[in-house]
């Protein structure tokens, strides 16, 4: 469990979550954690009824459950009913757990390249490098060891985590999180081969993210060749995602873990890309499509379409192929129990 640096009432959290409390909300919550292990300062939840042994068994102080559990007639005496008691839990240790509140500086190892401009209650950490002309909005937060070449801008209330490296011609929307080791607006993987090797394509496009997007740790995005990389508001990409030169990602996306984009693909909104998927290249993945986890996409994807598989095709076609491919092991023990009997015939 973890222990809420900002303690609340059972009362309390009820009235924050929009909750019906059942019980006494006197009772002071000190952590949040699982149903298993839990204490009477410990706010947990209830998200199915799967989980009712440990419910039943559970000391917690209080938990937050749907109403048709609310009447189960043992297990912690106060409750707080809401419909979507993970959303609910959400907003209550965003309460328990705020963000510690960040003291504006710049570290004297940190290199301010000429003609930077800085916003309001900036902070910049220790062997910072930012180059000329670069823009950094309001409140924003580089961690240690953050690279920003010429040019970059970063908007306000965004925050780079330690070892960012964001080269020229990157910009980056308000109230974004970049993750720890993440690389944006790196040269694509361009080249021409011929009977000499490989020449490298030039790449002087740039990499633009919109407002509220967030990169997991060690993911990379691309700058494009001689248009923008571009990456919609509110988009969030897991750890060790690679978008490539030229993509589009639409608002509202949600790319896993290890998930591959290939350059010139464009992702429709509300697009979600479960984890070690691949798309290829000049692809379009419609609005709201959502692609199965180790799917490889190789042709486009219309609008609201559900696809896993490699290669990717609708998901219960899918679904039915492998029924069909685990079935064959039995039709061969069949068909070989047949072939003996028949060999014994003869």
């Amino acid at each position: 469990m973890a222990r809420a640096t900002v303690p609340l009432t059972a009362q309390a959290v009820a009235e924050l979550v929009a909750g019906r409390l059942i019980g006494d909300g006197a009772g002071l919550l000190t952590a949040v954690g699982p149903l298993e292990g839990a204490d009477g300062g410990t706010l947990s939840l209830l998200t199915s009824s799967r989980y009712l042994t440990e419910f039943r068994a559970s000391a917690a102080g209080a938990v937050m459950l749907k109403a048709d559990s609310a009447a189960e007639p043992t297990g912690p005496p106060v409750r707080i009913v809401v419909a979507d008691p993970q959303s609910a839990m959400a907003r209550a240790v965003a309460a328990m757990f705020p963000p510690a509140a960040a003291t504006p500086r710049i570290d004297p190892t940190a290199q301010l390249g000429a003609g930077t401009t800085l916003g309001r209650d900036v902070v910049v950490g220790a062997h910072a490098v930012i180059g000329r002309a670069v823009l950094l909005g309001d409140r924003v937060r580089l961690g240690d060891g953050v690279v920003l070449e010429d040019g970059v801008s970063i908007g306000n209330d965004s925050e780079l985590h330690h070892h960012v490296v964001c080269y020229a011609g990157t910009s980056v929307g308000a109230r974004c999180v970049i993750k720890a080791g993440t690389v944006l607006g790196g040269a694509g993987f361009g080249y021409i081969s011929g009977r000499d090797g490989h020449v490298r394509i030039p790449h002087v496009g740039g990499c633009v993210l919109g407002d509220e997007v967030e990169i997991g740790a060690n993911s990379c995005v691309d700058r494009g060749s001689i248009d923008d990389t571009v990456i919609g508001a509110g988009t969030k990409l897991d750890n060790h995602v690679h978008v490539g030169h030229n993509a589009r990602i639409g608002a509202r996306c949600l790319l896993m873990g290890g998930t591959v984009i290939a350059g010139s693909a464009e992702l429709g909104d509300g697009v979600i890309v479960a984890g070690h998927s691949a798309i290829a290249g000049h692809l379009r993945v419609g609005h709201g499509a959502r692609i199965g986890a180790k799917s490889g996409v190789i042709s486009s994807v219309p609008d609201g379409t559900d696809v896993s598989g490699f290669p990717a095709r609708p998901h219960r076609e899918f679904l039915r192929a492998q029924a069909s491919m685990y079935r064959l092991a039995k039709i061969t023990d069949q068909i070989e129990a047949l072939v003996r009997t028949r060999s014994g015939d003869a």
